[in-house]
């Protein structure tokens, strides 16, 4: 077992135990609402994790900017959020749900069957050890969501069936020169944001995806076409070798990639020149070359079992997910991590390995004893909804 250093009295150091089970928890009937209701403490020790002390004196005010803002756009979760505040009973509910701050490097194979395989970055700890799957069914089937009690968006999922996707942090679009000045720049960017009326939030949108697409093609139109929020990266895969691309967005256009690619926090080399200037994500902590770096690697590895593939850089101490889903098969595996130090530290896994295969009406547990991974021991969880049937 992996021994970690407790945190340290300047509050360095994350506190670590032995790596748990991801629950997985069955909320088709109740959705986001009950996820929160039944993982409410688990919510609370999420947010008191990614939100310091200083940062809790503005979480009133960001809240409110939040919740008008959203109230102004097409997505149908408002309401969700609205009554997951209330559950909390704290302020930050509102903000989170309307923001997504991190890095990825993401990687699809078209062939033999689509493949996609992801890592979620974010500064701040407990993303990687609270992390949970939760099944639900928006009326086009039921999906695994990747998620967190009280999200009410999609970052990662997989629809058995029909498709899986994740989405990438755009690069950042600069008004400004210098790294000195991206602080403005990201305020300038988010005061624009929360300016616009009639745009998805790009969480919002994905999942709306996975509630009312009932196919590959459908999702693809859904995401290249609704008008969004801020610029984000879309990764898609279906059940056949044709059915995979990244699709490129900004505010209104888009640009398809179809076939193979691995994409990390920057408009892919091959795609077209993008007018003004845009700063690849990583590029402010981690120098100029952090995403490119990350994409070559994980572009260039020759992967033989699972998470095999989370190595530096794409590994780096920012780093909290590591997911592979099919839809063809409905195979979901995902591993949470933490650091083991400092700030700059590397990271080891905080949770057990998941191996879950989603079908049409329930998930398994499976056994990949043939695969190059850590044992699973997964206490898989009974439908905690009314009328959802038990996880076998």
């Amino acid at each position: 077992m992996t021994k970690v250093s407790p945190r340290s009295k300047r509050g360095l150091r994350p506190r670590w135990r032995a790596p748990v089970a991801i629950p997985v928890v069955d909320v088709r009937a109740g959705g986001p609402i009950e996820h929160a209701r039944i993982g409410r403490d688990r919510m609370i020790a999420l947010r008191d994790c990614c939100v310091p002390g200083p940062m809790r004196a503005l979480a009133p005010l960001l809240d409110r900017l939040s919740s008008r803002w959203l109230a102004r756009t097409p997505s149908p979760y408002v309401d969700e959020v609205a009554a997951i505040a209330d559950i909390a009973g704290l302020p930050g509910v509102w903000f989170v749900n309307a923001s997504y701050e991190w890095g990825c490097t993401t990687r699809v194979d078209a062939t033999p069957t689509p493949l996609l395989r992801r890592t979620l970055d974010w500064p701040f700890p407990g993303l990687g050890r609270h992390v949970e799957v939760a099944l639900q069914d928006g009326g086009a089937g039921i999906y695994a969501n990747v998620t967190w009690p009280g999200a009410v968006g999609v970052l990662t999922a997989v629809a058995p069936g029909r498709f899986a996707a994740a989405i990438n942090q755009a690069p950042l679009f600069r008004r400004t020169r210098g790294r000195s000045l991206v602080p403005l720049d990201l305020v300038r960017n988010a005061v624009d944001t929360f300016r616009t009326d009639g745009r998805w939030p790009p969480a919002h949108l994905l999942r709306h995806v996975f509630d009312t697409a009932e196919t590959f093609a459908e999702a693809c139109e859904l995401l290249s076409s609704a008008e969004l929020a801020k610029p984000v990266l879309f990764s898609l895969i279906g059940t056949e070798p044709s059915q995979a691309c990244l699709i490129e967005r900004t505010e209104t256009e888009a640009v398809i990639h179809r076939g193979d690619f691995t994409i990390a926090n920057d408009w892919h080399p091959g795609g077209p020149p993008r007018s003004g200037y845009w700063m690849a994500r990583g590029t402010f902590l981690r120098g100029p070359d952090d995403s490119e770096q990350r994409r070559r690697c994980l572009e260039a590895y020759d992967a033989q079992g699972a998470f095999d593939w989370v190595r530096q850089p794409v590994r780096n101490a920012l780093t909290r997910l590591a997911v592979e889903v099919s839809a063809e098969t409905g195979e979901l595996h995902l591993v949470g991590y933490e650091r083991t130090g400092g700030l700059l530290s590397d990271v080891a896994p905080a949770t057990e390995v998941l191996h879950l295969k989603v079908g049409p009406d329930r998930a398994v547990r499976i056994d990949d004893s043939d695969l190059d991974v850590l044992p699973a021991h997964l206490q898989v969880t009974t439908s905690l909804s009314p009328g959802g049937p038990p996880l076998a």
